[in-house]
């Protein structure tokens, strides 16, 4: 091979990896229509519900997490996290559909349960090096970032802080630590 034909592979190399990054550019920064994280409201909830189900406890859709979870993508997220949201609710939809044929919310709870189990399996990288630059180039992967709001719009919805956790609504003294009883919920207020 001679160097003419070497020096245009590379710049042939060049171009289609700077317009591939060019295009990924472009899908990360182009903006969302609300609607389009609207229409989902079902398949939010219903993922939300697999992460906090509902026992002798309410459940995360009785806790109305998925409005929590819309509110905070749409009013405090920035363009890039919100399309990195809305395509991995799409990679929850190809998913089942690839695995089982039918969309998410046509699944059993069974078949629900093993996508979100199968999503929070590959939500990681072995290496927490590897997790930790993945965060800070890239952010916080979809399932992560979808579990954490579940957890925090459920702490901090009125069914979730009262009747999920243990809430004392006149607290007396501050106490710092206080140990658990047995069977005892985890602190809403202290």
């Amino acid at each position: 091979m001679n160097r003419r034909s070497y020096l245009k592979s590379l710049a042939i190399i060049g171009v289609i990896a700077s317009s591939f990054s060019g295009y990924k550019w472009y899908q990360l920064h182009q903006s969302v229509n609300p609607r389009d994280l609207l229409d989902k409201e079902l398949l939010i909830a219903e993922i939300a519900e697999i992460i906090i189900p509902q026992t002798d406890t309410p459940g995360a859709k009785s806790a109305n997490v998925h409005k929590y979870i819309m509110d905070v993508i749409i009013n405090c997220t920035d363009v890039k996290v919100q399309n990195h949201f809305i395509r991995g609710l799409n990679d929850f939809e190809d998913y089942a559909i690839s695995s089982y044929e039918k969309p998410f919310l046509k699944c059993s709870t069974k078949e629900k349960t093993s996508i979100v189990q199968h999503f929070a399996d590959n939500a990681n990288y072995k290496y927490a090096i590897l997790n930790k630059i993945n965060n800070k180039f890239l952010g916080e992967n979809f399932f992560s970032k979808f579990r954490n709001l579940t957890i925090e719009g459920y702490c901090r919805s009125k069914s979730g802080a009262t009747e999920g956790l243990c809430y004392d609504y006149i607290p007396g003294n501050y106490d710092a630590c206080i140990p658990i009883k047995i069977n005892q919920k985890s602190w809403a207020t202290k």
